[in-house]
């Protein structure tokens, strides 16, 4: 099995890797590295089964998440992955892959976006650290399209200001965490200094070159990287990090004089290969030493103030911005800010390769034990999706109550048919679930014949939750109201279309039921799922859709859809200004969604009861109940006999539905690419 999971990939400063919201990933430490290394290809020096470059700066990841801490938005969590080498390496921070972090919250909902430009308070997580990150985003949608140019990166791109508000001793409490400025070790004089990252500066004279020299130049002097490692590893027993032989911090930099008294030459090691440019962490701290008096990096004497600052690396040069106050000993860098660039390379699913995951050894398993092994939930949809979304949630609290890994592997096709009757046929031992929702357990089967039955193949464990439907617009072609679409329909017909999850959906239900009560007819474009059809009806190629509240709530929050109504019988508390369709006079259309989780016929009973205990208790979290109703869900923890309920209410009431209105499934298409 090879699980899939959501991922977007960018180009971030002079670094790229992949971006995750942290439920994307799999709950629990070694399960979540396991699967960085299987996204990089971290066993290979090459990475050819993953997306890493084969080098450091494209073996990165950034995981974000809402922050609960006050005053922050988010929290970035930055990990190093290991190239040729299956290590992940969460110690140190990366600017660089920051750079990207606003503009990916930004898009993924997580903070709502202002028109001109939107300020993003974000936790560094690895360091303890803030950083107040400004984006552009006029008509409140982020913008990678300017004129700043970075050195290292072709072509110019929207400005990204990074302005670092407390990242001094970060890592280890202290800007010198060695107590002084400046250290001999082995005769040479070095500056451990915390500031951003965890740098140990040399002057490239004392080890006999310039500073000056090309990366390459560099890496082929064998000789100075070996005595550079062993003033690193010397540097790191200093400043309080231990053994730091299997850590890339601190990092080893070569200065070197610059070109004014205002800019100062800089080689940065990551650490055991020169940077093809430099590091934004790592200029922060070169800009700080040189600022700062008596340092190996110091430059001229400066007052309390302002100080405009360049740090020239291979590829070009870094302007950074220093606040400092005081004088002599006494002077400290009070902020540092600089300007840095982003660019979205793709968005989809990333499939791991199944080798990276441990697996227990069948002999030492208990058999009377459940569980016995990692679980996996399978989602019916696409990556990405609001039931996959939510399926995440569950799957990152569930991990901890039943003390195994949860993996989600997503199965889209056929509607929800191949996921189901992919469950339908697993071993019936707990350990493969389905994240099974109305459109699978009730609608599908109501409308055709399918390979599985939704209540002989399954055994109910629990409801999940539930969210209401709207029917929403593109805001830029879509009508200004809802009955002058229905006019333009009337009049046109099938002159706008509608975007389906599927044959036997919601969204496709839902917008049948509003044709047939309104009398009008929409061309269909059918997709795998929700996340590709709100997609495509976000940027306009389809005008209409029929989602779930859970799944539309952040593009509506962020201007990208418009809400014209309600598909249910009363208004929403998220929204209370969006009316219901038979408030506007279209009756009938009355979609609710529901979504629980499901285990094969014939699963043990005890095995069904925890599940349910664990399921319950991970919806009483307030966390989840948070998560979900910031997206207009409502959690709905109880019995494994209320979702059994659920699921023959709903299927005896679609099985009317589809015979009274005469719907039929239609062949699935997808609008062509212009």
């Amino acid at each position: 099995m090879s699980p899939s999971i959501p991922c977007v990939l960018m180009r971030a400063g002079t670094s790229r890797g992949p971006f995750f919201l942290r439920e994307w990933l799999p709950a629990g430490d070694e399960a979540r590295d396991q699967a960085l290394i299987g996204a990089i290809g971290a066993s290979d020096p090459l990475q050819l089964d993953g997306v890493g470059g084969g080098s450091t700066l494209n073996s990165k990841v950034a995981i974000v998440s809402r922050s609960s801490r006050p005053g922050c938005d988010i929290d970035y969590f930055f990990a190093q992955v290991g190239v040729g080498h299956r290590s992940v390496d969460t110690r140190p921070n990366c600017g660089n892959m920051l750079s990207g972090v606003a503009p990916f919250a930004i898009e993924q909902g997580l903070v709502a976006a202002k028109d001109g430009t939107t300020s993003v308070r974000v936790y560094n997580v690895n360091t303890n650290s803030q950083i107040e990150v400004t984006v552009r985003t006029p008509g409140g949608r982020v913008t990678y399209e300017g004129d700043a140019r970075i050195d290292g990166v072709a072509g110019t791109a929207a400005p990204i200001l990074l302005n670092f508000l407390d990242a001094w001793g970060a890592v280890t409490g202290k800007v010198f965490p060695t107590g002084h400025r400046t250290d001999t070790i082995d005769g040479i004089e070095v500056t451990c200094i915390d500031a951003a990252m965890p740098l140990m500066i040399v002057r490239a004279s004392d080890l006999g070159v310039t500073g000056r020299e090309k990366p390459a130049a560099l890496d082929a002097n064998t000789a100075l990287l070996e005595r550079l490692e062993g003033l690193r590893l010397e540097a790191g027993r200093r400043m309080g990090l231990g053994d730091v032989s299997d850590s890339v911090i601190p990092k080893p930099v070569l200065v070197g004089t610059g070109v004014s008294d205002d800019s100062i030459s800089s080689r940065y090691f990551t650490p055991r290969k020169c940077h093809a440019s430099h590091a934004v962490t790592g200029a922060i701290g070169v800009a700080s030493a040189f600022a700062l008096p008596g340092t190996v990096a110091s430059g001229a004497a400066r007052e309390p103030g302002s100080h405009k600052l360049v740090v020239l690396h291979p590829a070009g040069q870094i302007d950074v911005e220093v606040e400092l106050s005081g004088f002599g000993e006494g002077a400290a860098v009070e902020r540092a800010s600089l300007v840095r660039t982003a660019r979205k390379i793709m968005q989809g699913e990333l499939h791991l390769p199944d080798y990276v995951f441990s697996r227990a050894d069948a002999q030492e398993v208990e058999p009377s034990t459940f569980p016995h092994k990692a679980l996996t939930i399978i989602v019916p949809t696409r990556a990405g999706g609001g039931n996959d979304t939510m399926a995440r949630i569950i799957a990152a609290k569930l991990g901890p109550l039943l003390g195994q890994d949860v993996l989600v592997d997503n199965r889209a096709g056929a509607n929800g048919a191949i996921a189901s009757e992919y469950v339908a046929g697993s071993a019936p031992d707990g350990h493969t679930l389905m994240f099974g929702y109305v459109g699978t357990h009730a609608m599908n089967p109501a409308l055709q014949r399918l390979g599985y039955d939704p209540v002989a193949d399954f055994a109910p464990i629990g409801l999940v939750g539930s969210s209401p439907t709207l029917m929403v617009t593109h805001p830029e072609p879509g009508a200004p109201d809802l009955h002058a679409l229905i006019a333009r329909l009337k009049g046109a017909p099938r002159s706008l279309s509608y975007a389906s999850a599927g044959d036997g959906t919601p969204p496709h239900f839902a917008a049948e039921l509003f044709q047939l009560s309104s009398g009008t007819s929409m061309a269909s474009a059918t997709y795998e799922g929700a996340a590709p059809a709100i997609a495509d009806t976000v940027i306009g190629r389809s005008q209409i859709m029929f989602p779930s509240l859970f799944t539309a709530y952040p593009f509506i929050h962020a201007g990208q859809l418009r809400a014209l109504a309600v598909a249910g019988p009363n208004r929403l508390e998220a929204l209370p200004g969006v009316p219901t369709l038979a408030e506007l006079g279209v009756e009938g259309v009355d979609v609710g969604q529901w979504y629980g989780l499901f285990a094969p016929a014939g699963t043990p009973a005890a095995a069904i009861d925890r599940l349910n205990r664990a399921l319950n208790d991970a919806l009483a979290d307030p966390e989840v109940v948070a998560r979900f109703e910031s997206h207009g869900a409502r959690a709905e923890p109880g019995g494994a006999d209320a979702l059994a309920h659920r699921m023959q209410e709903d299927l005896d009431r679609w099985r009317q539905v589809v015979a009274q209105a005469r719907i039929a499934p239609k062949e699935s298409r997808q609008l062509a690419l212009d």
